[in-house]
């Protein structure tokens, strides 16, 4: 097998020859704590790893070249510096408030851990979103990158194309801010609701325009929506403003020859999963542990209708020992005889595992996934 045909046979309850090799994501702080203990400053981790555990690892995947970001984005800017701290408007048009020990561009992508405070949304009233929704046309040719290249690239390397893509209350929360957006659910619903038909439409029109020269193999929603314990919102606007887009995308994406939806979402989703089971949604992503998260017996309620992601707690990795082999031993054998599952830490691996027991345990998943 290929790296696209482990990938998906892993995910859609086939039989793969391997189970894929994906230990986790390390940002910015963990590949320079890492090159502290070890790491050759010159080497991506994940080859590291192979040369250390003596196995060749699956070539990457390959992003999928359409964007559904705002064009044109705003201007960033510092706008002030105040102890310590920087407040700038960044590419989304919201103010933020971060450490001096960051720039701007640590907003535009989660290249480390880093927090934040907000103090201003674009979109604040009716006149706001008129002038947001001209950043999004989907027939802006500058929308649509090379498609033909990642499909050409994909299929020389064997490797699966990989689109992640806002999911509606994500979206929204951008433009509104999650206090904002949660007070216009509750007070003005058909503004909400607007906004979240126009994404589903958006985001349509560009996934059915894309798939006409490449289509994706693993779409990604990306869908933070819930805390520790809770989700962030009801169950019936769960359904009433979101899962109309994952029905709608689903259905165009699995058509076009999509193989695997996917919603990753942090916090506890145990109040989410029947709904994404609902929509059509078959894998999830990243299972968090201390969210009181349990992905073996989500397997047990959910059966071959929900694959997953991750699910290995980060915590028990960074204490190393027995604690990291128990931790994937509960996980990993199960839920491989059941199917429908890719190991790994179950967020972005943060500084406080060491190089020394990530080594360890991706040890255990190569052993385990007949890497090794």
């Amino acid at each position: 097998m290929n790296a696209k045909q482990r990938h998906i046979a892993a995910l859609t309850f086939g039989s793969p020859d391997k189970i894929p090799f994906s230990p986790g994501y390390p940002r910015e702080s963990t590949i320079k704590k890492w090159q502290s203990q070890g790491l050759p400053k010159n080497q991506n981790y994940i080859e590291a790893l192979g040369e250390l555990l003596g196995f060749t690892p699956d070539p990457h995947t390959v992003g999928y070249p359409a964007v559904t970001r705002m064009i044109p984005a705003f201007e960033e800017e510092v706008l002030e510096r105040r102890d310590g701290h920087l407040i700038v408007r960044d590419w989304m048009g919201a103010v933020v408030e971060i450490s001096d020990c960051f720039d701007v561009s640590y907003l535009r992508a989660a290249k480390d851990f880093v927090t934040r405070k907000w103090h201003r949304f674009p979109v604040n009233n009716r006149d706001d979103w008129i002038e947001m929704k001209r950043r999004y046309d989907a027939k802006d040719e500058q929308r649509y990158g090379d498609l033909l290249h990642a499909k050409n690239e994909a299929d020389k390397l064997g490797s699966p194309i990989f689109w992640a893509v806002n999911g509606p209350f994500w979206q929204l929360r951008e433009w509104m801010g999650f206090e904002g957006l949660c007070v216009a659910m509750h007070d003005e619903p058909d503004f909400v609701f607007e906004m979240a038909d126009f994404w589903n439409n958006f985001v349509a029109d560009v996934l059915k325009r894309a798939c006409e020269t490449c289509v994706p193999d693993h779409i990604m929603i990306n869908e933070d929506m819930a805390y520790k314990a809770h989700a962030m919102i009801s169950p019936s606007m769960t359904r009433e403003y979101v899962l109309p887009s994952y029905v709608n995308w689903k259905k165009i994406s699995f058509n076009a020859g999509t193989a695997v939806f996917d919603v990753d979402s942090d916090g506890y989703i145990g109040t989410l999963l029947p709904l994404w089971v609902e929509a059509g949604v078959n894998c999830n992503s990243p299972v968090e542990v201390a969210a009181m998260n349990d992905i073996v017996a989500f397997r047990g309620q959910y059966g071959e209708s929900m694959a997953y992601r991750g699910g290995i707690d980060k915590r028990c990795i960074a204490a190393g020992g027995d604690a990291l082999k128990n931790e994937v031993m509960r996980v990993v054998p199960p839920m491989q005889k059941a199917g429908g599952f890719i190991p790994g830490c179950d967020h972005g691996v943060p500084p406080d595992i060491s190089w020394q027991n990530f080594i360890k345990y991706s040890r255990l998943l190569a052993q385990l996934g007949g890497w090794i």
